[in-house]
């Protein structure tokens, strides 16, 4: 029975292996049959999508600011890029260690509560960020911060071509998306699904348990200025549009959409949205109703997400 067992594990890890390098090699290939640009807003999102689910797949913690890291991320990029003149490697650094920075006082301020209190206040604090980007001169108010240069990263990649910038991008968010993986299959993510599970539990462990969960926001914030940072560069902007609170709302949607606590759920959320968003932006169909539509029946079809139903389709059948 064990080795039955041994070998059924060997099967699954040699699928996935071989899901892992096929979807390598569409990655790869992807830029010579879709437009650059579209795959690496679409990789930025996705990897928002994953940093957001750090904190709600896997601690419990529902986020409604999450807006103000990849927003107040993508402002200092854009602006140590454009006036301080800072590399664009130099730059992105700057945008992911100010998002951390945020989410260690937010966090501080917020772990304090559960539910739908921490919600609010995630979200009071992050309209207190959206108005000093509109009021704060070196923020460009409703404009924003345009033309942001696209320089050399490293002294060697010339992000002013699209398809280098997109193999840069794509190993930013290969980079993001392995520290995820690695946060949650460790210790450290073994306590935070305990957390999540059963809080009173694991205080009664001897777990401090608000230590664990503010580590775990201030990791989901500065992931998250991480690709607020590189869209800014992608784009050469940084805006009211990646702070306002709608963004944090649009996160949400992505990560219900594919899964949440799933790992490549936010993926597929974030892919079938900014898909959704580019397409029908040239059609007459509403973007906000198909969007609606297509959330309402997921929600009905699939409780646990694209991905989780999936997943779970497949485990029952194992």
């Amino acid at each position: 029975m064990a080795a039955i067992e041994r070998e059924a594990e060997g099967g699954l890890t040699g699928a996935k292996l071989a899901i892992a390098l096929a979807v390598a090699v569409i990655a790869l290939g992807a830029p010579y049959l879709l437009y650059p640009v579209f795959l690496m807003k679409l990789l930025c999102f996705a990897l928002f999508a994953c940093a957001f689910n750090l904190l709600i797949g896997y601690v419990g913690l529902l986020s409604f600011g999450h807006a103000a890291f990849f927003g107040g991320a993508a402002y200092v990029t854009a602006h140590a890029a454009k006036v301080w003149g800072w590399p664009p490697e130099l730059a992105i650094l700057a945008g992911t260690a100010a998002a951390a920075a945020l989410g260690l006082v937010m966090g501080f301020l917020a772990i304090r509560r559960q539910g739908i209190y921490f919600a609010m206040i995630t979200l009071a604090l992050s309209q207190m960020v959206f108005f000093v980007a509109l009021q704060a001169p070196f923020t460009g108010g409703e404009d924003g911060i345009q033309s942001v240069p696209q320089d050399r990263m490293f002294g060697l990649l010339d992000l002013s071509d699209s398809l280098t910038f997109y193999y840069v991008v794509l190993a930013i968010f290969g980079l993001g998306f392995f520290i995820i993986w690695r946060i949650v299959h460790s210790p450290f993510g073994q306590i935070l699904k305990a957390i999540r599970e059963n809080e009173p539990r694991a205080i009664s462990l001897g777990y401090r348990v608000d230590a664990y969960k503010l580590t775990a926001f201030v990791m989901s914030a500065a992931l998250a200025g991480l690709a607020g940072g590189t869209k800014a560069l992608v784009f050469q902007l940084a805006s009211l549009t990646d702070i306002q609170w709608q963004m944090s709302g649009e996160v949400i949607l992505m990560t219900l959409l594919g899964g949440i606590g799933t790992l490549v759920g936010p993926v597929v959320g974030a892919g079938l949205v900014v898909t959704l968003q580019n397409y029908l932006a040239e059609s007459a169909l509403p973007v906000t109703v198909v969007t609606g539509a297509i959330f309402v029946v997921v929600v009905l079809l699939f409780r646990r997400g694209i991905v989780g139903e999936v997943a779970h389709w497949l485990r029952r059948k194992g």
